[in-house]
């Protein structure tokens, strides 16, 4: 399965970004590699409007199946994301991503629906 992380940095250490739509990297973690593959999203900064459809995009692209976050998704990324099958889950803002990769397997995220 591949997890897909919104970041601050591009590396398992670095914070969780609480946005979703302007997360500045999306790290995704492949369970069945044990592998980090890093996409930066810093070029939606300056859209005014779909920064969250562009991302979720980005996303889909990568393959990720589910998606760990600090806030959650606006109102037309999560009806994307729902739409897609992406799982996602919030609260994981203030953590490193493997602090959130870890929560998010001991259950101890909020699935956003």
């Amino acid at each position: 399965m591949k997890i897909a992380f919104t970041s601050q940095g591009t590396t398992p250490d670095a914070l969780m970004d609480p946005r979703f739509g302007r997360t500045a990297f999306l790290l995704v973690y492949d369970e069945e590699s044990g592998q980090y593959e890093h996409c930066d999203n810093r070029q939606v900064e300056g859209v005014a409007h779909g920064a969250a459809v562009q991302t979720a995009r980005r996303l889909f692209e990568m393959g990720a199946q589910v998606l760990v976050t600090g806030n959650g998704p606006g109102g037309n990324a999560a009806s994307v994301l729902q739409r897609s099958g992406v799982q996602t889950f919030i609260g994981a803002g203030g953590m490193t991503v493997e602090r959130a990769y870890e929560a998010w397997k001991s259950g101890k995220l909020q699935r956003f629906e």
